[in-house]
């Protein structure tokens, strides 16, 4: 297949170029068009008040692959590749391998998820894949398994308009649990901000916080899928389906009657 692969680390990050390895050594065509520098958490943002910049960056990844390393977002990547770097459209898109999880609704934040939604919004397969821990380097049983979820799903019939997500926990191969649908769980962050105060005196602020997850609030999905958070937390590998429409899926009947308005306002 032709592959084309992004991420939110940037182009130094071990992540990208583990996964890239993987994808070429399996003798698919590769293509990588990833940040020059971390863009982590920057959302679906795209750059539209100054110019995009793409350098070739090669030598950085294995024998074989192509690489450009550009000046924007993870969105910006992958549609500067589609729309002015490829000759060819990819066969897939990959997005990662990200340096720490992309579980519950951190997917809203994700440059990575982010990355692998701008080729589902093209409509093309794409696979986002985190390995869950911020520290954890051993990204070769990731690629691996991001690669066999990825040629499975392709041959099986990659479903229309869905992104998938995977996150694998941070074990060696021999000990990474089973692979499951799952449901994406509810995190929310206490404590998010840290004030402090500069040398002049002056307040400002790092957002930090802690991570509290609600493994016990409704979420959708069959209710026989475990929660991706959990999953993951028990050494499975999670893999969670979603779509770049947002629009409220319940009953009309949950919704509120409209306020009558003044005619002619």
């Amino acid at each position: 297949m032709r592959i084309l692969i992004s991420n939110d680390d940037g182009v130094f990050a071990d992540g990208i170029r583990a996964l890239a390895a993987e994808a070429v050594n399996r003798g698919h065509q590769v293509t990588v068009v990833c940040p020059d520098q971390e863009r982590s958490a920057t959302g679906h943002g795209l750059t539209l008040q100054t110019p995009l910049r793409a350098e070739r960056a090669d030598a950085l990844f294995a024998p074989g692959i192509t690489a450009w390393a550009c000046s924007g977002t993870p969105s910006d990547c992958v549609k500067l590749a589609l729309f002015a770097l490829l000759e060819e459209w990819p066969d897939l898109v990959l997005s990662g391998i990200n340096h720490g999880p992309n579980l519950g609704t951190d997917t809203l934040y994700s440059g990575t998820v982010s990355a692998a939604m701008e080729g589902t919004i093209e409509g093309l397969p794409a696979l986002a894949v985190s390995s869950a821990d911020f520290q954890w380097r051993q990204f070769g049983p990731a690629a691996r398994i991001a690669l066999d979820v990825a040629e499975h799903t392709v041959s099986a019939g990659w479903p229309q308009g869905v992104l998938l997500n995977l996150n694998v926990p941070p074990l060696p191969g021999e000990a990474i649990g089973p692979l499951r649908w799952c449901r994406k769980a509810v995190r929310r962050y206490t404590d998010q901000f840290d004030k402090r105060v500069d040398p002049r005196g002056r307040t400002y602020y790092w957002l930090a916080g802690e991570v509290a997850n609600d493994l016990d609030a409704h979420v959708a999905g069959p209710s026989d899928w475990p929660v991706d958070v959990a999953h993951v937390a028990g050494g499975g590998v999670s893999l969670t389906p979603l779509q770049p429409e947002l629009f409220w899926r319940g009953a009309a009947s949950e919704l509120p009657e409209l306020p009558q308005l003044p005619l002619g306002r």
